[in-house]
């Protein structure tokens, strides 16, 4: 055999593979909602509170050497109402006091008054049915 000075190449193929993902969307189930708004009244009675105020004028007219304060009996406050009187000299005369009476007073409220809740129903239709053709 002759001596060949060439190297003989031999080729050999590389395979490669490569994987490609697609999606596609796919209608599995339709379901159908619908919404009902039931509404019922409610009586409510619950004690209101209210304060209410008297006020009584008391007529005195009464010499005073100094200024009377403010002062509280129970439940009612007293506010003197003074008055400088011209004399050969300066005097505080008492001429009434201002009497204001708190009483706290409960009374009842009863009203109706409408209270909503809201239900949800669930429907499953066939998958076959489309959604878009509810809307014709």
């Amino acid at each position: 055999m002759p001596k060949s000075t060439e190297r003989e190449t031999e080729t050999i193929p590389v395979v490669e593979e490569r994987l490609n993902v697609t999606k596609r969307e796919t209608v599995t189930g339709v379901v159908r909602l619908t919404k009902h708004v039931h509404e019922e009244e409610q009586v409510i009675d619950e004690p209101i509170e209210a304060v209410e105020i008297d006020v009584e004028r008391v007529k005195l007219d009464r010499w005073v050497d100094h200024p009377v304060p403010v002062r509280q009996e129970g439940d009612t406050t007293i506010y003197p109402v003074l008055e400088e009187v011209a004399v050969v000299e300066t005097r505080l005369k008492l001429v009434e006091e201002v009497r204001v009476t708190r009483r706290h007073v409960t009374r009842r409220a009863s009203d109706r008054i409408p209270v909503r809740h809201e239900e949800i129903n669930v429907e499953r239709l066939n998958p076959a049915h489309r959604a878009d053709e509810d809307c014709q």
